[in-house]
């Protein structure tokens, strides 16, 4: 009988449903989740076959012992499958253990590997990590490289990128028509720029609210949807009302009916994300529309590798309202007239490499039970 792959995390995000669901169904998974209260929502996990939950020793996520112990432990393990953070103490004491007592046995670890940033400290901290492991899954091939100079043998790492629920995604895409749904809201024609994601500071919103104030400036007009609520959305509503572009900005607020954000998406001519773009870049490029996001890659989620300069969006000096401004202008100025082909290079960087089906591939490939 093939031997069960024990998969432990501490949340089932939302987001990985699709993902999750082909892992239980290729490796027969057992699934441990902690016990954690975050804002991220999370999957219905009555669809994974095996869902246990474990609790952290007194409320701290970094401790997790009895899961640990029980699991490295149980017979009918012999491979698994753990979501890596460097700040997790449980991982290291699983780690050390299966290297003196079950050298036999396979652990694979998913994580974002390195940014570039880390603390002296905390790149030895991931690396030490890494060297325990029988196979690493990336989400880019940015960290990937940085790994392979930090001396982690390349062929240990596999890059896995990243996937939301894509097959409905698809599904409406390919139904997708262009709409008036802007002309209407606006009364006009103009570019519109779209974000969609939680409005938190770290997305630094406020430099594309500053960026289109600059354009109109300079006699360019551009309309802004903000889909998604947060932490930020009154400032940012403040700094809408200061600059004087109240009519050019919709806050659309949070949406949870993926059929509506495939039109607000699909009819949009581009997104900017002016911080860490991340699931954005998946969310708006699978229907079509390019990205324009920061280009410090070490601050930067690992989705922005699917942004192909001139091709699925463009870059910018982070931080730079003028970098902005002109990476904007000179987007509208070149790209005017290939907006479809601009969408099937979208289509095709998603449908090629951002999806559960090019993931599955690189699991089913590597991982041994």
């Amino acid at each position: 009988m093939m031997s069960k792959l024990c998969v432990i995390n501490k949340t089932a995000p939302r987001y990985r449903e699709s993902i999750y669901c082909a892992l239980d169904k290729a490796f027969d998974c057992d699934w441990y989740f902690g016990e954690t209260k975050t804002d991220i929502k999370e999957m219905d996990v009555s669809l994974l076959k095996a869902v246990r939950y474990y609790k952290f020793l007194g409320n701290h996520e970094t401790l997790y012992w009895n899961c640990v112990v029980r699991n490295l432990f149980s017979p009918k393990y012999q491979s698994y499958l753990i979501f890596c953070e460097s700040r997790a103490i449980s991982d290291y004491f699983f780690y050390g253990l299966k290297r003196a007592l079950f050298p036999k046995k396979k652990l694979y670890i998913w994580t974002h590997g390195l940014y570039g940033k880390e603390s002296a400290i905390e790149a030895k901290m991931k690396l030490w990590q890494y060297r325990h492991a029988d196979g690493i899954f990336v989400y880019s091939n940015y960290c990937r490289q940085l790994m392979i100079e930090a001396g982690i043998p390349s062929d240990k790492i596999f890059t896995i990128h990243n996937s939301l629920h894509y097959d409905q995604q698809k599904a409406l895409r390919e139904k997708m028509e262009p709409s008036s749904i802007y002309v209407e809201h606006f009364g006009n024609e103009n570019p519109v720029l779209v974000f969609i994601g939680r409005l938190t500071r770290v997305k630094k919103l406020d430099l594309l609210l500053d960026a289109v104030s600059s354009l109109k400036k300079q006699g360019e007009l551009y309309n802004v949807v903000l889909i998604g609520d947060g932490e930020d959305a009154q400032h940012l509503k403040s700094r809408v009302e200061s600059l004087g572009i109240t009519s050019q900005v919709w806050f659309y607020g949070a949406c949870y009916d993926e059929a509506v954000n495939a039109e607000l998406v699909y009819n949009a001519d581009m997104c900017v994300a002016p911080g860490n773009v991340g699931l954005t870049a998946m969310h708006t490029m699978v229907f079509g529309t390019p990205v324009i996001t920061h280009n410090d890659f070490k601050w930067q989620m690992p989705e922005f590798e699917a942004v192909k300069e001139g091709q699925t969006g463009a870059f910018f000096q982070r931080d730079d309202v003028s970098s902005l401004v002109d990476t904007i202008h000179r987007w509208f100025e070149q790209k005017r007239n290939a907006r479809e082909a601009v969408r099937q290079a979208c289509y095709t960087e998603i449908d090629t490499q951002w999806n559960p089906y090019f993931q599955m591939g690189v699991f089913s490939k590597h991982i041994q039970l």
